[in-house]
Formats: C-alpha cells, structure tokens, sequence
C-alpha cells in the first residue's frame, strides 16, 4: 500500500478531463459495433456469429441492439467482412418510460445520492461502478455519491439480470427510496438478461418489473458511459440513442476487405 502512497506523491494524481472535454485516453472504452448498409452475405455470417441476437438484417441493413450486445468481439474476428465499430462511451439514454419525471429533472442539478443493487451479477458491471470511486474517475467532484441508505437515495442504480431471489429485496428498496426518484439499469443483463436470459431464473430485463429511466448498454459499459448515465439525470447532459448507428460501406471498401 505504500509504494502506491509514494508513487502518487511522485507523480501526482490525474482525473479525466470528462465531461469537460472528450476523454481520449486509450482503452476507456470497448466501443459499440455499427449497423447500415452491408452485403446480404456478409450480414448473413454477421447475424450468425453473433451468440446473443445482438444483431440482425432488416431491409437490407445490419441492425444492432445495443441492449443485448456483450462485446464478444465475435463480429470483427475471423469474419470476411468485419463489422464497423465506434469508440464512444456516451450510451446512456432516457427511456421516457414516465414523462412527468422530466419536472424533477431540477431536483437533480445539484447532487445524486446512489444506491447500487447487484441483482445477480458476474461481477464485472459492478466493478465497472465501483471504479468510479477511484482517483481517475472521482465522480465526488461531479456531486455523485454512493449511498448504502434507500431512505437517502435520489438514483437506485442495478446490474445484473433479475434474478428470482432478488426480486423481493429489489422491490422494497425501490419502494424505500423517497420521491422523486431515477432508475438507472446498468449492463445488457439488466436490459435484456444478456447471456442469461430469458430463463427459469431470471427476467429478460428490469424494465419488466421495474420502471427504468435511464439505460446503459455494454457488457460491462466502461465508467464513463454510467458517469454518462448519471449526467444525463442531473440534467448536465442529452442522452444518447439505443437505435442501431449506422455505416455506409462503398463497394470500393468491401472489395478491398
């Protein structure tokens, strides 16, 4: 533990420069892939190789859910036409599931209190958000803090599929948490049940059971896309869009791969 107090004396301790400005830090973020237009061919091996249903061929183009994507990489490797793929980490977007929840957006603009709930994680969204307390993020210095306190919690933030045995602890801090109120579903296994769903154990999403505001797709979704996430609830910035970004490929291109 002391080497690491010593070396962060000695070299100063650096935050990223997001939302400020854009974070352009190598690996902060797996990036999402790209729909549009691909050849009916290429697209046929595409949708096959893809092991969660992420991606399928309507009207002649690629479509991609985001809500279901785990980053298997199995789109860009070992295929004769690799999948586009963008580096972003602004995912999160408002549901609009309950619109009279936009009035308590002002309620928002100063500090969030959260209150994290692991309803059956692996343990990889989760420590996505535990990352978040750490020096690099520090979202302290944004107004976020996490809260063990249903009663003191102004976002209720959940990864991982539902699981059975989760649902009744789920529902009580919920009904705990004093309006007004966000729900922030973290991870395709919260939005879609990922690679565990639907099952005899679990739900296809949280959505089913309960309302949710704001979703954050990715498997896990870097820090940046929940630090995205939760900006989007205090109001500091627009939500992004689940639907299928696309790619326009010239023939010229496709040739060449």
């Amino acid at each position: 533990m002391s080497q690491w107090v010593r070396k962060g004396l000695a070299t100063g301790i650096k935050t990223t420069c997001y939302p400020g400005r854009e974070e352009t830090a190598p690996g902060v973020s797996p990036g999402l892939p790209l729909g549009g237009d691909y050849p009916e061919k290429q697209a046929s091996e595409l949708v096959k190789r893809c092991t969660v249903g992420a991606l399928s061929f309507q009207n002649h183009k690629l479509v991609v859910d985001y809500r279901r994507c785990v980053h298997c990489y199995r789109c860009i490797r070992g295929v004769t036409l690799p999948i586009a793929w963008q580096q972003g980490y602004e995912w999160a977007t408002d549901t609009n599931i309950i619109e009279t929840r936009k009035k308590f957006v002002r309620a928002f603009d100063r500090s969030l209190n959260i209150i994290v709930v692991d309803t059956g994680d692996c343990g990889a969204c989760l420590n996505e958000v535990r990352q978040l307390n750490n020096p690099y993020y520090n979202m302290h210095r944004l107004g976020f803090f996490i809260t063990p306190t249903p009663r003191e919690a102004d976002v209720l933030l959940i990864v991982g599929p539902l699981t059975d045995h989760m649902r009744e602890p789920l529902r009580k801090v919920y009904d705990a948490i004093p309006m007004p109120k966000w729900v922030i579903a973290v991870g395709a296994c919260a939005l879609s049940g990922g690679v565990f769903s639907p099952s005899f154990v679990c739900d296809e999403n949280i959505s089913e059971f309960l309302p949710v505001d704001v979703e954050v797709p990715g498997q896990p979704p870097p820090p940046l896309a929940i630090l995205h996430a939760l900006l989007v609830v205090a109001g500091l910035k627009p939500p992004a869009s689940l639907i299928t970004q696309s790619v326009s490929l010239k023939h010229e291109e496709v040739k060449k791969q």
